[in-house]
């Protein structure tokens, strides 16, 4: 998809971070969007910044993991806009836990939300999308899904998952007009390390360890990955990492796949946190 300008573009998870880049820019590139958040507020200042810069979005206030909602929001987006040319699957959260300690409960939260969430978007637009003259579909798995760290085990049972879903629906879509991208950020300048989920009182202190962690390592702003992820979609690639680590990490992991805890230490990693 070379040309953006009244293609109908659809993003989860718009109301912040990497998915309110999404939207500032394709609506430069004359993108129609359809946005969804949970977050309403968050939402609104995003369709604020797409139309200071002259774009045009119609607003969703969405449930990601209610597979009906999803279904609603599409069927709402195509009679409103007509069609749909691009779905990006964004929304995202992250759970800090160990697996002894973390409950079923808040697994399956997040689960609904990183993993589930992309299958009720692409079940819900894909009709529509091999419906367009030319479609694609992005969805959003991490570094995460290319290898385990201690205390986000459910981050990375969805991400992984994602990767999987993902790869082999780029796999059923071949030779038809709906183009898949699975998409690897490594360290993104975004809130997600600092909004983690934590269950336990004990391990508040090691989110702070986390998030202070991750901002020094998060090198790539959401700007960046928003252009590097539209690049994708235009260049029709599979698989965009995105940033230094992320392909850092994608190597180390092939050549090392049994070793690579070892070599980044992830045992250590865990016991100085917890």
């Amino acid at each position: 998809m070379k040309d953006f300008s009244e293609r109908v573009a659809v993003i989860t998870g718009a109301a912040s971070g990497i998915g309110q880049q999404l939207a500032l820019q394709l609506a430069q590139r004359g993108a129609v969007l359809a946005l969804a958040d949970k977050d309403y507020r968050g939402l609104s200042e995003t369709l604020r910044q797409v139309e200071a810069v002259g774009g045009v979005a119609s607003l969703y206030e969405l449930d990601v993991s209610d597979a009906a909602a999803f279904q609603a929001f599409a069927d709402a987006v195509v009679r409103k806009h007509h069609a749909i040319h691009l779905l990006i699957n964004n929304a995202g959260v992250t759970l800090l836990d160990s697996i002894e300690e973390q409950s079923h409960e808040d697994l399956a939260w997040l689960m609904n939300i990183n993993f589930w969430a992309v299958v009720y978007g692409t079940k819900a637009f894909l009709p529509y999308l091999k419906k367009a003259e030319e479609a694609h579909i992005v969805n959003i798995s991490s570094i995460f899904g290319m290898m385990a760290v201690p205390l986000h085990s459910a981050y990375n049972a969805s991400k992984f998952a994602v990767r999987g879903y993902t790869e082999a629906l780029a796999i059923e879509m071949t030779g038809t007009n709906v183009s898949v991208s699975c998409v690897h950020p490594g360290g993104i300048k975004t809130n997600i390390a600092r909004n983690a989920r934590v269950s336990h009182k004990e391990l508040r202190h090691a989110r702070e360890k986390v998030s202070l962690g991750f901002d020094d390592a998060a090198k790539t702003t959401s700007e960046r990955a928003a252009k590097l992820i539209i690049r994708g979609v235009e260049r029709r690639q599979r698989r965009v990492l995105i940033g230094l680590d992320a392909w850092l990490i994608d190597k180390i992991v092939r050549i090392f796949p049994a070793a690579y805890a070892r070599i980044f230490r992830l045992h250590k990693l865990f016991k100085k946190i917890k």
